[in-house]
């Protein structure tokens, strides 16, 4: 089965007619997962997708002649495990190529953090910061393991609705005893990681604000806020769950950027049988006798199905996709106003060299040019980001998180050039004053630039093109609401039962027949596909009538 590409028709493997068990909402890659998931059930499925290629936010594509990457999403860790397997992404041709090392904090002049695997190596390199604090590491990787092993469990979990009745008191009975059978330390640990703010946590632990930084950037990671705003803790837990390989904590690289994930996907969902629409914009939810029974596209045309699976943000679903009258106003504006924003700006640039930084000088690659480059150095850098942010607009100072795939995958860029992904904090999804992103999206990418150039002196002069998205540009393209690459802030009023909203965590939503396969439902955001893993499972058990859906 050869993969999807953007030259390929509009129709790919479509059935002959307008009915269908299931119709999704976006190629993106949950919307995928739940499509291979309900085809290799038996179900017949559409997936319908506005841009004129799938993939969503995980896409590649060339940005400037001879030089490819990712989009939006830029790097590979949470894509969970069983996906992967169950879905035969290899098969399919997903090869997954291990960072050198994991992250690369330039500080100053002289000094930087290189974080390499294994736990002798990283404590070496946090010596050179705090001996204690390289003392602590191995407490805390151990508590952060604890903490994520309960995690990895309730993630493939549907979890129970308030107010469900007899079957979701059992579900929550059973959430109960796993989380009761903890130790009271264990207790205590993810009350804490659930509550408190990252920067909090973090002191708990190590003293050093360069090491505090480096272990708190994986807390604000598509979060719009300080270091020290309560639940960021959470956020940190929720990027510590990942592997790659088979090897936990681990971040790796997609042969061929983030668009070769869901290339392979929509390969397997095809080879299970289901179709697959691109240029297909759905312009509603059609709603007869109080259940979805459909879509009306904007070209008019209407989809028939027995569900309706949405993998685009709650919020964009309710507010422009739902009909008037079809759920109480109250409750739209639950789903209307749940926060988003993740102060995120994003850019790819095609470059003639390799920067050469400061504190570690030299344009051939080495490790550090494999692995996360963070321009983040402290936890007071972090902090004065983000409020820059909310009485700017944007941070004077940003937050830059670079990668340079090419050093993992030459094919992405002629020989001897490179790309890279830059992933920036913090901005605000709308800019003070009336001022739009369209006009000032060039002047902040300007900034970007110039601050990693204050630790590469090579790198503005080695920009051959750019590629630049703002909050603005990755709602209009991608759906993210506010920029929102979560689909909805992971805080602690909106994760796993009160995810999207309290009494529709269990992907169904209030509409019957309609269901939430995307970031917007638990476990929340992040390429894992288990979103659309875990609203198959329910969609399929309504579908086949293994008990009474709503």
């Amino acid at each position: 089965m050869r993969l999807a590409k953007p030259g390929l028709p509009r129709d790919m493997g479509v059935m002959s007619d307008r009915s269908y068990d299931v119709a999704i909402i976006g190629a993106g890659h949950n919307g995928l997962t739940c499509a291979a998931y309900l085809a290799a059930a038996g179900l017949k499925v559409i997936v319908l997708e506005k841009n004129e290629v799938v993939g969503g936010a995980a896409l590649t594509e060339e940005f400037h002649p001879g030089f490819r990457n990712s989009v939006a999403a830029y790097t590979v860790s949470l894509l969970n495990p069983k996906v992967i397997a169950d879905l035969e992404l290899e098969k399919h041709g997903l090869r997954i190529l291990e960072r050198p090392a994991a992250n690369f904090w330039p500080i100053d002049a002289k000094r930087g953090l290189l974080m390499p695997y294994g736990l002798p190596e990283r404590q070496k390199a946090i010596a050179a910061f705090s001996k204690r604090d390289a003392e602590r590491l191995p407490a805390y990787d151990a508590a952060l393991e604890r903490a994520a092993a309960v995690l990895r469990d309730l993630v493939l979990r549907t979890p129970p609705n308030a107010g469900g009745g007899i079957l979701e008191l059992i579900k929550a009975a059973g959430l109960g005893r796993r989380l009761l059978g903890l130790s009271l330390d264990d207790q205590r640990l993810l009350v804490d990681l659930f509550a408190k703010s990252a920067a909090d946590y973090l002191a708990t632990w190590f003293e050093s604000e360069i090491v505090q930084g480096a272990f708190a950037f994986d807390g604000i990671v598509g979060a719009y806020a300080s270091p020290f705003t309560p639940g960021t803790a959470y956020v940190l837990l929720h990027h510590c769950f990942g592997e790659v390989n088979g090897k936990p904590g681990v971040w790796g690289h997609a042969v061929g950027g983030m668009g070769a994930i869901t290339q392979a996907m929509c390969a397997a969902a095809q080879a299970r049988g289901a179709g697959v629409r691109t240029s297909a914009s759905v312009a509603q939810v059609k709603v007869a006798e109080g259940r979805a029974c459909g879509v009306e596209l904007e070209s008019g045309e209407t989809i028939h199905a027995r569900a309706v699976a949405a993998n685009i943000p709650p919020k964009l679903l309710f507010r422009d996709l739902v009909p008037d009258g079809a759920i109480a106003p109250e409750l739209r504006a639950r789903f209307v106003g749940m926060k988003t924003g993740s102060g995120v700006f994003r850019m790819n640039v095609a470059l003639s060299e390799l920067p050469d930084f400061l504190c570690l000088p030299g344009k051939e690659p080495r490790a550090h040019h494999g692995s996360g480059i963070i321009i983040g150095p402290t936890i007071s850098y972090l902090e004065r980001a983000y409020l820059d942010a909310r009485l700017h607009g944007w941070s004077r100072e940003p937050i830059v998180e670079m990668l340079i795939s090419s050093t993992l995958d030459p094919a992405l860029a002629p020989p001897g050039r490179h790309v890279a992904s830059l992933f920036v904090q913090h901005v605000a999804p709308h800019l003070p004053n009336g001022r739009s992103w369209d006009e000032a999206k060039d002047e902040f990418a300007d900034l970007v630039i110039d601050t990693v150039t204050r630790h590469a002196p090579n790198f503005k002069a080695s920009v051959i093109a750019r590629q630049v998205l703002s909050p603005l540009d990755l709602e209009r393209r991608f759906g993210m609401v506010d920029g929102d690459i979560f689909h909805g802030q992971l805080s602690l009023d909106q994760l796993f039962f009160t995810r999207p909203v309290l009494g529709y965590a269990d992907y169904r939503m209030p509409v019957p027949g309609l269901y939430l396969c995307g970031s917007g439902a638990h476990p929340g955001g992040g390429v894992t596909g288990v979103p659309g893993h875990n609203a198959a499972r329910e969609i399929i058990r309504d579908l086949r009538g293994w008990f009474r859906g709503r």
